[in-house]
C-alpha cells in the first residue's frame, strides 16, 4: 500500500476527494494534510488555479517525502469577469468563511437578471512527487447562480450553484451524483491514470 497525501485540511473537500479517489480503487492509503499538523499551511500566492495547486502539492511532497495531490478550485462568474475565481474561498475577506462569501456574492448579483447569472466551477488538480515531478489536470462545470441558497449538502457556493441540466443546486444533489458531475471529480478522474503511472 502506497501513501498519497491529499493537500487539504478542509473536511468537506477531504471527504469529497477521498470518495472520488476511492471509487477508482487505487492501491494507495489516502491521508489528509491534517495528519501532519506541524507542516504550515501553504499561502496561495499564485495568480492561477494551476499555480496554487502546484504550490500546495510541491510543498507537501517536500515536507513529507511522499507524493502529494492538491487542487485549487473556485467559482467563476460571467458578469464579474471570472471572479471570485482564485479568491473564491476568501471573497469576503477571510479564508474559509463560506456563508459570508456566499452572502457577499449574492449581494453583488442582486440586480442581475436570471439570463445573465451564468457561472462555472473550475478545478486544477496537481500531483507532485518528492523529486519535483509534477502533473496537472483540469475540470469545469457550467451552471447558473440562484438568487437564494437551497440545500444543506456540499460547501462553499454549492447552495446557490445550479449545474446546467439540473433543477437542483449542488447542495441538494446527493454526493455520489455530485462527484460524477463536479469540476473536482472531472479533474481528479483525469489525474488518476497519472497517479497509477507515477506513484509506485
Amino acid at each position: 500500500m502506497y501513501t498519497l497525501i491529499l493537500a487539504t485540511r478542509n473536511p468537506g473537500k477531504l471527504t469529497e476527494l477521498k470518495a472520488i479517489l476511492a471509487d477508482a480503487e487505487l492501491a494507495h492509503d489516502l491521508v489528509g494534510a491534517d495528519a501532519y499538523p506541524d507542516i504550515p499551511d501553504v499561502k496561495e500566492t499564485g495568480v492561477t488555479f494551476t499555480e496554487n495547486a502546484l504550490l500546495k502539492a510541491h510543498a507537501l511532497a517536500r515536507a513529507t517525502g511522499l507524493p502529494a495531490v492538491a487542487d485549487d478550485s473556485g467559482l467563476c462568474v460571467d458578469v464579474l469577469g471570472g471572479s471570485p475565481g482564485i479568491l473564491s474561498a476568501r471573497w469576503a475577506g477571510r479564508h474559509g468563511q463560506d456563508l459570508a462569501n456566499m452572502e457577499l456574492l449574492l449581494a453583488q448579483l442582486s440586480d442581475i437578471a436570471a439570463p445573465h447569472r451564468g457561472a462555472r466551477y473550475f478545478c486544477a488538480a496537481a500531483l507532485a512527487l518528492p523529486d519535483g515531478t509534477e502533473r496537472v489536470t483540469h475540470g469545469e462545470l457550467a451552471g447558473v447562480l440562484r438568487t437564494a441558497p437551497a440545500g444543506t449538502g456540499g460547501f462553499g457556493y454549492d447552495p446557490i450553484f445550479q449545474p446546467d441540466g439540473e433543477s437542483r443546486t449542488f447542495a441538494q444533489i446527493p454526493d455520489g451524483i455530485k462527484n460524477s458531475l463536479s469540476h473536482r471529480g472531472k479533474a481528479f478522474r483525469s489525474l488518476l491514470p497519472v497517479i497509477r503511472e507515477l506513484v509506485k
